[in-house]
């Protein structure tokens, strides 16, 4: 489970939906933590970060991201309804793999599959798939190219099963970082 700080000034819906949210159970791959949410978005919401190490620490961070819940008594025209989920995951990848275009869209397909996997339903999704190579030059020269790829995406849950967005929302960044989708326990043959 999640821990969220109290919202005091939250409206009633949002409350309720925060103790949905707050059973989400954590991967225990990611450390997770509430972060300051973004300000004018929506009435209410909070916000959380998760980073993913590589095992000896020796690159940094292979994975990070950000989950943002939204609710908005007056949602925009883009809302299918009253909250928002607002995501943001970025991983390393291999530059060969960064370089092929179709990795956009098998992120994509990492992302349904991550919903639909924890039930989590949604509509009116949006977003952007971004393949980066860095190659370095000058002083840098010596350094390995490195890839990256990044996934911005939102979507209007249409169901209350809030803990399972977020924990598509881990899953997710979990898969692109190399982890398998499969639950704890379950191995693959």
């Amino acid at each position: 489970m999640i821990e969220i700080s109290a919202q005091d000034s939250a409206s009633t819906e949002f409350k309720l939906a925060l103790t949905r949210l707050a059973e989400a159970e954590l991967r225990k791959e990611l450390s997770v933590t509430e972060i300051a949410a973004p300000k004018g978005l929506a009435q209410n919401a909070v916000a959380f970060s998760a980073q993913l190490a590589d095992s000896d620490h020796s690159h940094g961070h292979v994975a990070t991201g950000r989950f943002v819940f939204l609710w908005d008594k007056s949602p925009q025209d883009a809302w299918a309804g009253n909250f928002r989920i607002v995501c943001f995951v970025k991983s390393n990848l291999e530059p060969d793999i960064a370089d092929d275009e179709r990795i956009s869209d098998v992120a994509l397909a990492w992302l349904s599959d991550a919903l639909r996997r924890r039930n989590a339903v949604g509509e009116a999704a949006a977003g952007t798939t971004t393949r980066i190579v860095s190659s370095g030059f000058g002083s840098l020269a010596s350094e390995p190219d490195h890839g990256e790829l990044e996934i911005r995406a939102s979507w209007s849950p249409t169901d209350d099963n809030f803990s399972g967005h977020l924990e598509a929302w881990q899953d997710l960044l979990c898969v692109m970082a190399g982890f398998s989708p499969l639950p704890d326990g379950v191995h693959p043959l």
